[in-house]
């Protein structure tokens, strides 16, 4: 198992590699689908990125927290988070 996560850089290299193109092509089409994830996941949406899983935003109700320091209980506001659905194809290949 790996013992440290993939850098960009490692990423770009092996996307250049898998795509038969120069790093500078596969940096920019990384970036690009970076940015369409970001830009519809915060606008609400979701993307199904296939056998990898499903990126979607979700919202939180307002609830009481507790700081662990302290033990003061206090009202935290409504928020959102992201949220990632592995799919059933990735988790199958990972567990053999």
């Amino acid at each position: 198992m790996a013992t440290k996560p993939m850098t960009k850089t490692q990423l770009v290299a092996a996307l250049a590699d898998e795509m038969g193109t120069d790093k500078k092509s596969a940096g920019a089409a990384l970036e690009s689908i970076c940015n369409l994830i970001t830009r519809e996941v915060s606008g609400g949406g979701a993307v199904t990125l296939p056998a990898v899983g499903k990126i979607y935003c979700r919202e939180r109700p307002e609830r009481m927290v507790r700081n662990p320091a302290t033990g003061e209980q206090f009202k935290k506001e409504a928020d959102k988070v992201v949220k990632m659905t592995i799919a059933k194809a990735l988790k199958d290949s990972v567990n053999g």
